[in-house]
């Protein structure tokens, strides 16, 4: 913990200890995304967190709201009740009051919010990361048992080389339970398949304790799999290649040939009109080019595999 963590666990900590059962979730989602934070500490970081966070957004916004005096922009019309009449001379004061507690609960519910979710993001991050090297491990893995190399000793190897990212670190928790809890083989192995956030990983665990369990080849077992996976990764990546080529078609569809339309429609209305606004112009230029541009963007990263 680092000594944020720390002050927030000391200050919150207890009560975070006894909402633990009510945040099955969430603890689930910081093993798969292996968080070293304990639970009790990373909940009370929320909760001071989107505190400080309310309370530092609520005096800003009210600050502002209070000295350019935007309650008294409210104008009512037709008829309204006498009591907001009788309270209108009080205006500033009271919106700026519920201006600050609004913001106090949407700047602290986001904060709040974020702290929940950011562990099932770097989950996601995981599994594409892990189903992305997969293949590559478990053919170092068909290597190195067809060697003659146990298989607790073949997932320490694997374990202890970080060019297979996030499938290493997998591995490294299987080497962990045998080597420093004491666990046998297929108890790491289930116990990793049950954390693990890659479907495929599971799947490979589940298979490699029922292959231990019944007594068959594991070197094969890998083999199979090893081809099963390279197959299912190469057609992944056509699938990504066909995706990747209409996305790009979109691309040029909507943000070059559609934009382009529009500027030469608004400058030809422009001309015949005989305005000269080119505010229209601005919003194109400046905002939904650049906008869509950064959208794309997104999108691609989000599906892009890990290499």
């Amino acid at each position: 913990m680092n000594s944020l963590e720390r002050f927030c666990f000391n200050l919150m900590g207890e009560r975070a200890r006894r909402k633990r059962d009510d945040y099955l979730s969430l603890r689930t989602d910081m093993i798969k995304a292996r968080m070293k934070t304990p639970f009790e500490a990373y909940l009370a970081t929320a909760y001071v967190s989107a505190i400080i966070a309310g309370l530092l957004m609520a005096f800003i916004i009210g600050i502002i709201t209070y000295i350019l005096k935007l309650p008294n922009l409210v104008v009512y019309r037709g008829q309204v009740p006498d009591i907001i009449i009788t309270l209108s001379q009080y205006n500033l004061i009271i919106g700026t009051v519920l201006v600050v507690i609004l913001s106090l609960l949407i700047f602290g519910g986001i904060t709040y919010s974020l702290f929940l979710i950011y562990p099932g993001i770097l989950a996601g991050e995981r599994k594409r990361n892990i189903d992305s090297t997969l293949p590559y491990a478990i053919n170092y893995i068909t290597a190195m048992s067809t060697a003659g190399i146990t298989p607790a000793e073949v997932f320490r190897l694997l374990g202890e080389s970080p060019i297979y990212g996030e499938s290493s670190v997998e591995a490294r928790f299987v080497a962990r339970d045998v080597d420093i809890f004491g666990k046998d083989l297929v108890e790491a192995l289930r116990v990793a398949g049950q954390y693990t956030p890659s479907d495929r990983m599971k799947d490979f665990y589940q298979g490699a304790v029922a292959s231990i369990s019944s007594g068959s080849n594991l070197s094969d077992y890998f083999r199979n799999k090893a081809s099963q996976y390279t197959r299912e990764n190469r057609q992944e990546q056509k699938t990504f290649l066909e995706t990747l080529g209409l996305i790009s078609e979109s691309y040029v569809t909507a943000l070059v040939a559609g934009t382009l339309f529009l500027i030469i429609l608004q400058s030809i209305m422009s001309t015949i009109s005989g305005s000269s606004s080119p505010l229209f112009l601005y919003a194109v230029i400046y905002g939904i080019i650049p906008m869509g541009s950064i959208m794309f963007v997104i999108l691609i990263d989000s599906m892009t595999p890990e290499v």
